[in-house]
């Protein structure tokens, strides 16, 4: 699954940082997006990161973020409109 965030309405200017294994894309020098091969990582309310977590076994605790944030297996258990609701949820939770 490929996404163009420049394509997700809501979603403001951003910078693409590209590194051999994934891209992570900033809002004003912070990250609101990180974006692997096989998964992708946001921020996330932390009531809402335990909720997905107990409803998708392809969403679990985020690498780059810790606790503030998920991580998405692209597996198909989101739909294309959940992760991009959760991009943008990401984009404006990152000040």
């Amino acid at each position: 699954m490929v996404f163009d965030v420049s394509k997700i309405s809501g979603i403001g200017p951003f910078e693409i940082k590209a590194e051999p294994d994934r891209e992570i894309y900033f809002k004003d020098k912070a990250a609101f997006l990180v974006v692997h091969r096989n998964t992708i990582e946001v921020r996330c309310d932390i009531r809402l990161s335990d909720n997905l977590k107990e409803k998708y076994e392809s969403v679990m605790e985020s690498r780059y973020y810790g606790k503030g944030g998920i991580e998405i297996v692209l597996a198909g258990q989101l739909s294309p409109k959940e992760i991009e609701d959760l991009i943008r949820l990401s984009y404006n939770l990152t000040v």
